[in-house]
C-alpha cells in the first residue's frame, strides 16, 4: 500500500472514530427520554385490558378489592377480588374528573388511596442521566491524567537517569575477579579509602577523586566496577555515558548537575560512568566544531568533577576502550587521578580466569586448565567465559555428563574461527586447499623462529575453507625482525605451494587474506620499526586519526620520493620471502606430498603428529642467514 493510501486509510479510520463517538454521545443523550417514556407506553398497551367503564361496572358488582389512584400519571391500579395474591395490579386510564368513580368506591366500601410516582420517576431519570454523564467524566479524567504525566515527564526530562543503590547488591566480589591483579590492587585501595579513611589521612593522603579504567573490550572493566560496588558498602550510582546526551539543548548538562547533586546528598559514595567516551570526546573535533550539546555536557562534567566548588567524598569510576578520543582536560589529575590499564591477561591470568569460570561446570579429569590457558593467547576474560560456556553447550548437545578435551578443542575452534561447516568431498578443490594449508604449516614448522603449529584442518569454519593454527610457546611482548620475517614466510607458504604444484596459471584467490597480512607486516617493518634500508626512522604513527577535522588539509609525513622508496622496500621484503618459501617447499616436496595425502584422508592433523612427520622426513632447518633480507 502506498503512503497516500495509508494516509487515506488512517484519515478514514479517524473519521469513523469521530462519527462513532458522536453517535454514542447522541444515543446517550436520547436514552433518558426513551427509557423515561417506556413505562407510559407499556401502561398504554396494558390499559386495553380494562376500561374506565368496565372499572365502574366491576366496582358496582363488588369485584374490586383495592384501587390505587395516581393523579400524576392519571392511572388507577386495580386489584380484583378474584386475583391471585402475587398477581400485578391492572392499570386503568383515568379521566380528568373522577368523582363518579370515587363515590362508587365509597359506596361499595372499596379500599382506595392516592399514590404518586413523581419521586420514583425523578430517581429513575437521575440514574439514567448518570449513566452517560459518568463515562464522560471518566474520559475527561483520563485525558487530564495523561496531560499531567506528559507535563511531569517534561519537567523530569533533565533529571539524571542513574541507577541508585544505597548498598549495591551486585553479587560480585573481588574474589570473583581474576587475571588482572594490578588493577584489583589499585581499586581495593579505593574501597579501603571509603571504609577506613583514617588509615590514609593519618599520613596526609587524600582520597582520589577519579579512577579511569582503560582497556580493550571484554577485559573486565565493568566487572571490576561491580566488584567495587559489592565490596564498598556505600551508595552506588551507575550510568552510561550515552544517557547524558539527548537531542534537546541543555538536557545533558542538567542531568550531570542532578547526578552530582544526588551524589553530594549521599556522600561518601561512588559514581560509575560506563563508556565515558560517549560524552567525553575531545572538544572542537570535526569540521564545524562538533556537537555543541555534547560539549556543553562535557563542560558541565568537568566543572562538577573539579570546578570552583569541587566535590567531597565522591569517587568517580569510569570505563572506556577508547582513551585516545578523550578530552585532555578530563584526563588530568584532579579529575581522574588514576588511570588503570585493564589489559588482556597473560597465561597465569588466563589460568586464574578459567578457574573462576570452571567453578560451576563439570569438567572431566582429563581436562587441563593449564593447557587451555597456554593455547589461548590473546583471549580476554569474556572470551574465556564464552569458551567454557560453548564447551558446556556442546557437552549437553552430545549428551555427555562432563566436559572433555574434545569439547574444549571444538569450542576454541568455534570461538576463533566460527561455526563448523560441511566437510569437503574428494575433488581437485579439496586437494588444492590441502596443499595451501600444508604449505602454511610446513614452512612455519621448518623455520626456527616461527610459532609451533597447533592444528591443520580442511573442515570449513566461518568464511575459511581450511585453517592452520599456530600457538606461541610463551607470551610475546616484543617481536624480533626474524620473527616478523618468519611470519611473512609462513603466510606466503600457501600461495607458494599452489604455484609449485599447480603452476602460476592455477593459483587461486585463497591467499587474499594472507597477502593483506603480509603487506601490513612488511610495511610496518619499513615505516614504524626501522627494519629496512630507509634507516631508523618512524614514518607513520601507529594510531590513525579518528577525527576527520584533525587531518583536514594536513600534508603527508614524508615526501613522494620517500613514499616510492617505502613501496620498493615493501616489495623487496615480500618478494624475497616468497622466493625463500618456494625454495623450502621444493626442497621438502616429498614430505609436502605425504602430508597432503594424510590431510586429505583424515581432514585434520594435530600439531604433534605434524611435527613428528616433518622431523622424520627432513633435516632442513632455516637459519638466520637464510632469512637474511638485504637492507
Amino acid at each position: 500500500m502506498t503512503n497516500l493510501g495509508k494516509k487515506a486509510l488512517k484519515k478514514q479510520r479517524s473519521t469513523n472514530g469521530i462519527a462513532w463517538t458522536g453517535a454514542l454521545a447522541a444515543s446517550m443523550i436520547m436514552l433518558p427520554g426513551i427509557v423515561g417514556a417506556s413505562p407510559v407506553l407499556a401502561q398504554k398497551a396494558a390499559a386495553n385490558s380494562l376500561s374506565y367503564g368496565q372499572l365502574l361496572q366491576k366496582t358496582e358488582q363488588g369485584e374490586v378489592k383495592k384501587v390505587e389512584l395516581d393523579e400524576t400519571e392519571q392511572i388507577a391500579k386495580v386489584y380484583l377480588a378474584d386475583q391471585k395474591p402475587d398477581a400485578p395490579p391492572i392499570p386503568v386510564r383515568l379521566l380528568d374528573q373522577n368523582s363518579e368513580l370515587i363515590n362508587k368506591l365509597k359506596e361499595k366500601n372499596v379500599e382506595f388511596g392516592e399514590v404518586s410516582s413523581a419521586n420514583s420517576r425523578a430517581a429513575v431519570g437521575l440514574l439514567i442521566n448518570l449513566m452517560w454523564i459518568l463515562p464522560l467524566v471518566a474520559l475527561m479524567l483520563l485525558f487530564l491524567r495523561r496531560s499531567t504525566n506528559a507535563s511531569n515527564q517534561a519537567m523530569n526530562f533533565g533529571k539524571s537517569r542513574a541507577r541508585f543503590q544505597m548498598e549495591a547488591k551486585t553479587g560480585v566480589k573481588f574474589d570473583d575477579v581474576a587475571g588482572i591483579e594490578e588493577a584489583k590492587e589499585e581499586l581495593q585501595e579505593v574501597v579501603t579509602f571509603l571504609k577506613q579513611p583514617e588509615k590514609f589521612t593519618a599520613v596526609g593522603a587524600k582520597i582520589p577523586k577519579g579512577v579511569l579504567l582503560i582497556g580493550p573490550p571484554g577485559t573486565g572493566k565493568t566487572l571490576l566496577a561491580k566488584a567495587i560496588a559489592g565490596e564498598a558498602a556505600v551508595p552506588f550510582f551507575s550510568i552510561s555515558g550515552s544517557e547524558f546526551v539527548e537531542m534537546f539543548v541543555g538536557v545533558g548538562a542538567s542531568r550531570v548537575r542532578d547526578l552530582f547533586k544526588k551524589a553530594k546528598d549521599n556522600a561518601p559514595c561512588i559514581i560509575f560512568i560506563d563508556e565515558i567516551d560517549a560524552v567525553g570526546r575531545q572538544r572542537g573535533a570535526g569540521i564545524g566544531g562538533g556537537n555543541d550539546e555534547r560539549e556543553q555536557t562535557l563542560n558541565q562534567l568537568l566543572t562538577e568533577m573539579d570546578g570552583f566548588e569541587g566535590n567531597t567524598g565522591i569517587i568517580i569510576i569510569a570505563a572506556t576502550n577508547r582513551p585516545d578520543v578523550l578530552d585532555s582536560a578530563l584526563l588530568r589529575p584532579g579529575r581522574f587521578d588514576r588511570q588503570v590499564t585493564v589489559d588482556a591477561p597473560d597465561m597465569k591470568g588466563r589460568l586464574e580466569i578459567l578457574q573462576v569460570h570452571a567453578r560451576n561446570k563439570k569438567l572431566d579429569a582429563s581436562v587441563s586448565l593449564d593447557a587451555i590457558a597456554r593455547r589461548t593467547p590473546g583471549f580476554t576474560g569474556a572470551d574465556l567465559a564464552n569458551l567454557l560456556n560453548e564447551a558446556a553447550i556442546l557437552t549437553a548437545r552430545r549428551r555427555k555428563e562432563a566436559i572433555t578435551i574434545l569439547e574444549i578443542d571444538d569450542a576454541v575452534d568455534r570461538v576463533v574461527a566460527g561455526m563448523e561447516g560441511t566437510a569437503l568431498v574428494d575433488s581437485k578443490n579439496k586437494r588444492l586447499i590441502a596443499y595451501h594449508e600444508v604449505g602454511h604449516a610446513l614452512v612455519g614448522t621448518l623455520i626456527k623462529d616461527h610459532d609451533p603449529v597447533q592444528k591443520v584442518t580442511l573442515i570449513p569454519r566461518g568464511q575459511a575453507l581450511g585453517l592452520t593454527w599456530f600457538t606461541p610457546n610463551e607470551e610475546q611482548g616484543l617481536i624480533s625482525r626474524s620473527q616478523i620475517l618468519a611470519r611473512i614466510l609462513a603466510a606466503l607458504g600457501g600461495r607458494a605451494a599452489e604455484e609449485i604444484v599447480f603452476g602460476k596459471a592455477e593459483v587461486t584467490t585463497g591467499a587474499g587474506n594472507d597477502l593483506q597480512q603480509v603487506t601490513n607486516m612488511a610495511r610496518q617493518m619499513v615505516t614504524r620499526f626501522g627494519m629496512s634500508e630507509l634507516g631508523l626512522v618512524s614514518l607513520e604513527s601507529p594510531n590513525q586519526e579518528v577525527f576527520l577535522g584533525r587531518d583536514w588539509g594536513n600534508k603527508s609525513e614524508y615526501s613522494e620520493e620517500i613514499a616510492a622508496k617505502i613501496d620498493t622496500q615493501v616489495r623487496v621484503i615480500v618478494n624475497n620471502c616468497y622466493i625463500k618459501a618456494k625454495e623450502l617447499l621444493q626442497e621438502n616436496r616429498l614430505v609436502l606430498e605425504r602430508l597432503v595425502d594424510l590431510l586429505a584422508e583424515q581432514e585434520t592433523i594435530e600439531g604433534d603428529l605434524f611435527r613428528k612427520i616433518v622431523n622424520e622426513n627432513t633435516q632442513t632447518q632455516v637459519t638466520d642467514k637464510k632469512l637474511a633480507v638485504p637492507y
